[in-house]
């Protein structure tokens, strides 16, 4: 692929995107948070698992379940915010594996080593949560990505043991092996309300030419 992104696009996606935790009041449509997905899919992962889970929480009834687990800064914003997304991670993700990556028995690789899975699970979790920033913003979404909750306290709402598990999530998240990684507030910032632009780090300051 040799074309290049368009300075417009660099723009929207990096050089003028900007975190908000002031929001319009403008609906997120399920259609855009389906774009979305679509887009952020494509970006690459080790052995190409994809163990990111997404819960897109839209409802008062649903953010206020994540309520009790939030910073108490965190609150407004995300009961303010169209939709907050749980990006979470499936530390069983290899059961997917032959679906995914066919060609070997990548299954192999970690059904029998929950630390290495474990720990792939949540870099390339990390690696979709910011291809998942990227595609939000692609679609015309900004972004509040956050850090300030507990990720017990949400497992234990959204993840829970089968015991505790609606029909939903004994189908899609069984026996609590889906784990948060962040959150991410999403709709229409406020561009009124974002705070002073903080700095960066030059080249020289961040990177090494060897």
């Amino acid at each position: 692929m040799s074309k290049r992104l368009s300075e417009e696009g660099m723009d929207l996606l990096f050089r003028q995107a900007r975190t908000h935790s002031a929001w319009l009041e403008k609906a997120v449509s399920d259609d855009t948070l389906r774009q979305l997905y679509e887009l952020m899919k494509w970006g690459p992962t080790s052995a190409n698992c994809c163990p990111a889970r997404i819960l897109f929480l839209r409802t008062e009834e649903a953010k206020r379940r994540l309520l009790p687990a939030l910073a108490p800064g965190n609150v407004d914003k995300t009961m303010a915010a169209p939709v907050t997304a749980i990006i979470a991670y499936d530390t069983k993700f290899y059961e997917q594996l032959p679906k995914l990556f066919p060609h070997t028995d990548a299954r192999a690789w970690f059904a029998d080593t929950p630390e290495l899975a474990g720990i792939t699970a949540r870099r390339n979790s990390s690696l979709q949560g910011a291809y998942f920033m990227l595609a939000a913003r692609a679609v015309g979404l900004d972004c509040g990505p956050m850090s300030g909750f507990d990720n017990a306290m949400v497992d234990h709402e959204f993840f829970p043991a089968d015991g505790q598990a609606d029909a939903f999530q004994l189908e899609h998240f069984p026996d609590s092996h889906v784990k948060s990684n962040f959150l991410c507030n999403l709709g229409y910032g406020d561009p009124a309300k974002v705070h002073p632009r903080g700095p960066r780090l030059e080249f020289a300051e961040a990177c090494k030419l060897l």
